[in-house]
């Protein structure tokens, strides 16, 4: 049990570099695999209303991974914070590198991502 724990920390850091590369990376990567063009972004499914959903599973994936590997250790609240500020910071980061642009349907996104698996896990703990 200790071993799969260990082995979720370690993906749930890769996770979150490899998002925090794809989310400063001025363009595409993603477009640019699948399509050739740094400019186009791939869309995994239609929008909610003003939130992105590209960003809201990406959010809850990392979120989910995130408490799964830290669900018994007294650093969950750090890591609850941790993933709220970085959905904020990555996404403000986009004001300042170029061929990316701040959109709040993404930031809003991001967070709700991070909410839904924090009310998931508050309903699966009582």
């Amino acid at each position: 049990m200790i071993r799969i724990h260990n082995i979720l920390k370690i993906l749930f850091y890769i996770g979150n570099l490899v998002l925090i590369f794809f989310y400063l990376f001025p363009g595409s990567l993603l477009g640019w695999f699948i399509y050739g063009d740094l400019k186009k972004q791939p869309q995994i499914s239609i929008d909610f209303l003003y939130v992105s959903s590209n960003h809201f599973y990406t959010f809850f994936l990392l979120s989910a991974l995130g408490f799964i590997s830290y669900l018994r250790d007294k650093k969950l609240k750090f890591i609850v914070k941790y993933l709220f500020l970085i959905s904020f910071i990555l996404e403000i980061s986009h004001i300042f590198i170029s061929e990316r642009n701040f959109q709040f349907a993404d930031l809003f996104g991001n967070v709700l991502g991070v909410i839904t698996v924090v009310v998931i896990y508050k309903f699966w703990k009582k």
